[in-house]
């Protein structure tokens, strides 16, 4: 019978060194009307190798109608292992003037406006059964014109639905991806972090000193080689007893989201008009200063009551302080009172800088320990890390790839699932860096996330609405709040014009069943209420065009340009460890003038507590060298000429905060150069 229908099909292997396998492949085009029965594609000659194109000639006895989806099925071969391959598209002309003949299987590539591209760029197993690829634009459901597609998106999340599923890593947080290993995320969600090993030299060696540093001049020669290749650390190490530094990393530090304005003092600090005058502008009196909005305060408050772990066998001590800091006439930020403690009270007394030195550096440093938990667990873990994974699974459970913000955010959040796989097996586990070196503990660390998450509110992620709720938007010397805006508003206005090639209006918004379900998830599985049942702020659903922009562009801040800011940070300013103490040996002084010097070093870590945690922040801290930087898409992406328009506008407005960054680093004594775009990696990778 003479065949009504032919397709020359070219299926194309990526060309990386593992792309290849020796797995038999069978592909059925399916159409409109029909499907063609299994066709196999490596046999004779062909053979499945990295950068391979195997040709194949298609004749049907039935119409398919349309092309609309290609089926791939790989079997394992007799005999030879069992290889994943990496496809990178299947390429299909039909023939219409008996050019096929010509062809056949001897190697012709399609050619010409006729060639339908159904693009895979991903890895296939044996284990995954039928892939199906489709051809085409991205498209909203609602834009869907077959109704085999329509399907085909139905299927793909329910299957993906079935193989992602939600798990509770401690209650009151945002839930995690229910799996146990790395190699159950699969190939195409696991990856491989290259990077130069750091110089740990200089922190080996110490396991066996369970005991208290003997002095900073011990300390000072420990830094001498740990820290010497650091500039930043050893510009921390020459001030970070000034008070102008201290304000200074309250801004700039790799902790910048505490800070806020205030101008009502909370009630249980302990501080009058008359306390505070002589850190004050002469003739101005503390509720003048309120008024002016030149007070600013850090409340770490989340940490009050905490159960404290126990070090080397020593039982270690947290404290909540409260810290209030002024802005005075030359710019500068200054901690004017410190109380270490929550409930006020004759034992808790509010040091101030006229005390005696000893005092007024341990009550600081007090301060930098709490930070250095409320870093960790809140603004790293849970607000990079903890965010990424949430999106990332609510993505592929709620979006098929097809649609447009699959293919924007995976991106941005597709490496979290890994790394947070891998830290909660090691570093938040039992045995890991936290249970051994940290104050904050295996008892402590459910207690913190799941206040910290009831703590979040929507708008404290969006940078515009944060700085503006925390009055740092025009402070002269935060480079992190200049150098944050600058870059959302680049990402704001890459995402408003993302969603408006697919969002004709808000309609469309409104009836995008799947990007409903999508935000309920994310609701559902991330920051909802708190006890008191205050709204967390994040939208119950989307209305308009603009709310999803919005919480794209949030999303993508997050887990780019955040845990920049607050991971590659960490180490240059925890190398001189009184500046970012992870545990403290004694309790917070209950009276003023009993500290001296050498008192301060045994509040201080051990010394193989020490060296374990920096251990863990050199290795966090050390940028990839195969990482991908902000907005570096995959090809796959630019599904025409307008994808492509958008992504070189935004990468070239990348390019000029870069350039402009690394002008203004060049005359500063104290660069900031944590948010350079050039040095942001894409998502949340380590």
């Amino acid at each position: 019978m003479a065949s009504c229908q032919e397709f020359e099909v070219t299926v194309h292997t990526s060309p990386g060194p593992t792309c290849g396998t020796y797995n038999h492949l069978s592909l059925n085009l399916i159409g409109s009307q029909g499907e063609t029965p299994p066709i196999s594609v490596n046999e004779d000659d062909h053979h499945l190798l990295p950068g391979s194109v195997c040709p194949v000639l298609v004749r049907t006895s039935e119409p398919l109608g349309g092309l609309v989806l290609i089926r791939l099925h790989l079997e394992a071969r007799t005999g030879y292992p069992n290889l994943d391959w990496h496809c990178s598209r299947v390429e299909v002309r039909e023939v219409t003037d008996g050019r096929a003949e010509e062809g056949g299987r001897g190697g012709t590539e399609p050619e010409g406006p006729e060639v339908q591209v159904f693009l895979c760029d991903r890895w296939l197993r044996t284990a995954d059964g039928d892939v199906e690829l489709r051809s085409g634009k991205l498209c909203l459901l609602k834009d869907e014109t077959e109704e085999k597609l329509k399907q085909q998106r139905l299927k793909q999340l329910q299957h993906q639905q079935k193989l992602f599923r939600w798990r509770r890593f401690v209650d009151g947080a945002p839930s995690c991806l229910d799996v146990n290993s790395v190699t159950e995320l699969g190939p195409n969600l696991s990856y491989t972090h290259k990077s130069p090993a750091p110089n740990l030299h200089y922190l080996r060696g110490f396991d066996g000193r369970a005991e208290a540093w003997k002095s900073f001049t011990e300390l000072e020669t420990f830094f001498t080689h740990s820290g010497h290749q650091n500039n930043i650390a050893r510009f921390v190490r020459a001030h970070w007893a000034e008070d102008w530094y201290f304000g200074h990393q309250c801004l700039n530090g790799c902790n910048p989201l505490l800070l806020r304005q205030t101008r009502h003092l909370p009630p249980n600090l302990s501080v009058t008009s008359d306390m505070l005058r002589p850190f004050l502008p002469e003739g101005s009196s503390l509720e003048q200063e309120l008024q002016k909005g030149n007070l600013y305060l850090l409340d770490y408050e989340v940490l009050d009551g905490i159960p404290a772990n126990v070090v080397n066998g020593k039982q270690t001590y947290l404290s909540a302080p409260l810290c209030l800091l002024h802005l005075n006439q030359q710019g500068q930020l200054l901690p004017i009172a410190i109380q270490l403690q929550q409930t006020p009270g004759p034992q808790n007394p509010v040091f101030l800088p006229s005390d005696a030195g000893c005092d007024w550096l341990l009550a600081k440093i007090w301060v930098h320990s709490s930070d250095f938990h409320c870093h960790q667990l809140a603004s790293h873990y849970l607000r990079t890390h903890m965010m990424g994974e949430l999106i990332c699974v609510a993505t592929l459970r709620q979006l098929p790839e097809f649609h447009p913000l699959h293919q924007l955010l995976m991106p941005h959040v597709r490496s979290s699932l890994q790394i947070n796989l891998k830290a909660r097996a090691s570093l938040l586990a039992a045995g890991g860096v936290f249970d051994k070196a940290c104050g904050c503990g295996l008892a402590a660390l459910p207690v913190l996330l799941s206040r910290a998450s009831h703590r979040i509110r929507y708008r404290s992620l969006c940078v515009p609405d944060d700085l503006m709720d925390r009055g740092l938007d025009k402070l002269p010397h935060s480079s992190y709040a200049q150098d944050a805006l600058r870059l959302w508003n680049t990402l704001h206005r890459f995402v408003v014009s993302w969603v408006d090639l697919y969002y004709r209006g808000d309609e469309d918004v409104q009836h995008d069943s799947e990007l409903q379900h999508w935000i309920d998830d994310i609701n559902t599985h991330g920051f909802t209420h708190d006890s008191d049942g205050l709204s967390s702020g994040f939208p119950p659903s989307f209305q308009t065009r603009a709310e999803v922009s919005k919480f794209v562009t949030m999303i993508i801040f997050s887990c780019s340009a955040l845990h920049a800011a607050v991971n590659f940070s960490q180490l240059d300013f925890s190398l001189w460890m009184p500046n970012c103490p992870a545990t403290m040996l004694r309790p917070p002084p209950q009276v003023k003038g009993a500290v001296t010097e050498d008192d301060i070093v045994s509040f201080l870590p051990d010394v193989n507590s020490t060296c374990r945690v920096l251990t863990m922040l050199a290795l966090l801290s050390q940028p990839a060298t195969n990482f991908v930087p902000l907005c570096r898409y995959n090809e796959a992406i630019f599904r025409d000429d307008a994808h492509r328009r958008l992504v070189e506008a935004v990468q070239a407005e990348l390019k000029a905060i870069t350039d402009d960054i690394t002008e203004r680093n060049s005359q500063l004594e104290l660069p900031y150069p944590y948010l350079s775009p050039d040095c942001i990696e894409n998502s949340v990778a380590i």
